[in-house]
């Protein structure tokens, strides 16, 4: 189970945290992922880190959204900085599993479990 928190409305320009962490798992290592969805578009991958610490993120996205982990935590998160209003949307957190290791990518056919979906609205 993953368990997002964060999210909000927000000017453009400013900032807005979001977390996941998952539950029921203990001593897994996870993959994860952000993703999200903005009106009008399909949905898109934001970021995500891999069991190594690799990252990967959008173009659109790259240098104001790090994407980062608290493997003890088992959460992730996503610092959002100098928003606009195109990313406006629902976010998703997205995670898979592993006992070995997993690749930081977005395909949404990666992952196994997702979060309940954050609103973030910039205006």
């Amino acid at each position: 189970q993953l368990v997002e928190s964060g999210g909000g409305s927000v000017q453009a320009g400013g900032s807005l945290s979001l977390s996941c962490t998952a539950s029921g798992h203990t001593f897994s290592t996870y993959c994860w992922a952000w993703l999200r969805q903005t009106p009008g578009k399909e949905r898109e991958g934001v970021a995500a880190i891999g069991s190594d610490g690799a990252i990967t993120c959008d173009e659109s996205v790259k240098g104001r959204f790090p994407i980062s982990r608290d493997t003890a935590k088992n959460t992730v998160y996503l610092q959002m900085n100098s928003l606009k209003p195109e990313d406006t949307g629902m976010y998703y957190c997205v995670a898979r599993r592993t006992a070995g290791l997993c690749y930081a990518t977005t395909s949404v056919g990666y992952f196994d479990y997702w979060g309940q979906g954050t609103q973030v609205t910039v205006s």
